[in-house]
């Protein structure tokens, strides 16, 4: 196998490990917001931000944690059969069915691109040309020509209304993180069928 494929594995797993655990605190900031929304509604007016906080943390904590759980082997699976396969077996399958996943994922990755899109105020249906005008014009021109770029920003319709693009980039991101670990999954699997992985 060659070496760039295991440097990938390594470099993959190994960034994929350190947002991941560091996603896992995360529950504990979900744990504080909802504390402090039970409190305000006890004690003082309730907060209006507390809830709709709160589900933006649960998605960030889901989706950046989601490429670590699969890294781990911990994610859900159909146990009914797999589980007494051999540990070859479970590579050819796991390499094969990796392409539905990676499909998978690159379609959600598309839709989430088109909608942080329109958060950002963009309503044409290019929205890679977009987000390469926006890049290449906050590189050369810097940010404030960017946002002179961007539309009417995307609000929750909800009480608080808090812009919705930092959530959508997150779910991105995440997605983004889940194809590349799903990859260095694939390449792990070929590795183990050919002998070079254990």
């Amino acid at each position: 196998m060659p070496k760039v494929i295991l440097l990938y594995i390594r470099a993959i797993d190994g960034m994929n490990r350190v947002i991941g655990r560091i996603a896992m605190y995360l529950i504990f900031v979900l744990i504080g917001i909802l504390l402090w929304s039970s409190a305000s509604k006890v004690f003082m007016t309730p907060s209006l931000w507390t809830l709709e906080t709160a589900q933006f943390v649960m998605v960030a904590y889901f989706v950046l944690g989601g490429p670590y759980s699969i890294q781990l082997g911990s994610n859900v699976r159909m146990d009914l059969f797999y589980g007494d396969w051999s540990p070859t077996t479970k590579a050819w399958v796991d390499a094969f069915t990796v392409f539905f996943l990676v499909y998978y994922l690159g379609v959600l990755l598309y839709g989430g691109l088109v909608s942080m899109a329109y958060s950002l105020g963009y309503f044409g249906s290019e929205p890679f040309e977009f987000f390469l005008d926006l890049g290449w014009t906050f590189i050369t021109q810097g940010p404030a020509a960017a946002g002179e770029q961007l539309g009417f920003m995307e609000r929750s319709p909800t009480a608080w209304r808090p812009v919705m693009w930092p959530i959508k980039a997150v779910i991105c991101a995440g997605v983004f993180l889940m194809i590349l670990q799903a990859l260095a999954e694939f390449f792990r699997d070929v590795g183990r069928l050919r002998g070079v992985i254990a």
